[in-house]
């Protein structure tokens, strides 16, 4: 592995950085961290970028491609359960994604690279924030990313709990689902529990909505298409006596394609009117997609699958995987430039087996090494000295 030799430094920032977790937009002591040692490695680094995002800038001969590499840095709000020596010291907040391993591969690559010179172009380093709310990649392109820092193509790497340590998977196409919340007001009509001829119990329409929303996708979906939706929230006012007279409904709905969220939004407003009519209450539907779905350039991908394969071998890469209905924000990144957004394993065993959001989760230090040689391999290959 080309980073091999950068592996104990690798781990000392990972841990620290588990030791540290901040929440989206709040990566301020990470953010200087990474700086630093950007700084300290010889990159010319530009702070603030969509809020308390880094940019690194690495220049090489006089070739003029360029290539973005994007790492995210924040942490989620969990409290951490595992019980490793460089256990998060904040109360409620944990590295429970990964993206402190995220963080610290990229700096790896980046210390190889500033110090090998072995490229020809620019290198475009993206330490993002606020990944887990959707909102920080969107933040640094308002902000001018790919103005200030032009770029031919972006890549993305995320670990996978499950995934053996060493292997690799993406695809061209959606990669990642979008993820959109909704919200369902219902308003019905109170009363006395003994006499529910005399209200509309809200209670009622709100469990028709929920069994027809579960139509969606088993009825009005293509079975060749994937698609969820979930209520995961069913609040009502009512008491021990009282028929509730409204009701709210919270859920998720994911989709692999703009065209599937549009039918999953329309059928979903559909039964909700239909219902209510039927009841002759009221009902309002907010629908908002938070998070787009990935789509993965073709040439994008065959450069990473090459780079993959020179690493760890073509058998370990699998590079027509499933997508994953899971949602990330790299997806604007990828829909402002071509881009490919790559799984990596996190390994098999214990805490990194772990389902990404679990309490007991740890990214796996044996990855480090891996991912980072990736980053190089793919830097090397895209900026080609022999390409002058």
């Amino acid at each position: 592995m080309k980073t091999k030799h950068l592996q104990e430094a690798m781990c000392g920032w990972r841990h620290d950085f588990h030791l540290h977790p901040e929440l989206g937009f709040k990566e301020h002591r990470t953010a200087e961290n990474v700086a630093d040692l950007l700084e300290e490695f010889g990159i010319q680094i530009h702070r603030g970028i969509g809020g308390t995002g880094i940019v690194g800038i690495l220049q090489s001969g006089d070739g003029k491609r360029s290539i973005g590499l994007r790492a995210d840095m924040d942490a989620l709000p969990i409290t951490e359960s595992g019980t490793c020596e460089y256990r998060s010291q904040h109360d409620g907040v944990m590295h429970a994604c990964g993206h402190d391993g995220h963080t610290s591969m990229l700096l790896g690559a980046a210390k190889y690279l500033a110090d090998s010179g072995n490229f020809n172009g620019k290198i475009v380093f993206i330490f993002q924030p606020n990944e887990e709310h959707g909102l920080g990649a969107p933040a640094m392109i308002k902000d001018g990313l790919f103005e200030k820092f032009e770029v031919d193509d972006v890549y993305g790497i995320h670990n996978i709990p499950g995934m053996p340590i060493g292997s690799f998977a993406m695809r061209s196409g959606a990669i990642t689902a979008s993820e959109s919340l909704f919200e369902i007001n219902i308003k019905a009509q109170g009363g006395h529990a003994a006499l529910p001829h005399m209200g509309i119990d809200a209670i009622i329409v709100a469990t028709e909505i929920v069994q027809s929303l579960q139509t969606i996708v088993s009825r009005k979906l293509n079975p060749s298409l994937n698609g969820v939706v979930s209520v995961t929230e069913f609040i009502a006012d009512g008491s021990r006596n009282i028929l509730p007279g409204s009701a709210i409904l919270r859920g998720d709905a994911r989709a692999l394609s703009h065209q599937v969220n549009e039918t999953i939004e329309a059928s979903m407003r559909q039964i909700v009117e239909g219902v209510s009519l039927a009841h002759g209450v009221s009902a309002e539907v907010q629908y908002e997609t938070v998070f787009p779905s990935v789509i993965n350039s073709p040439a994008p991908v065959l450069a990473a699958q090459q780079a993959a394969s020179e690493i760890v071998g073509s058998a370990a890469v699998d590079a027509d995987c499933e997508p994953k209905l899971f949602s990330e924000d790299f997806a604007h990144l990828a829909a402002a430039k071509p881009g490919c957004f790559v799984f990596m394993g996190n390994g098999t065993q214990g805490e990194n087996a772990r389902p990404l959001h679990s309490s007991d989760y740890d990214f796996n230090d044996e990855a480090l090494t891996v991912g980072s040689s990736f980053w190089v391999q793919l830097v090397e290959q895209q900026l080609s000295k022999s390409e002058v």
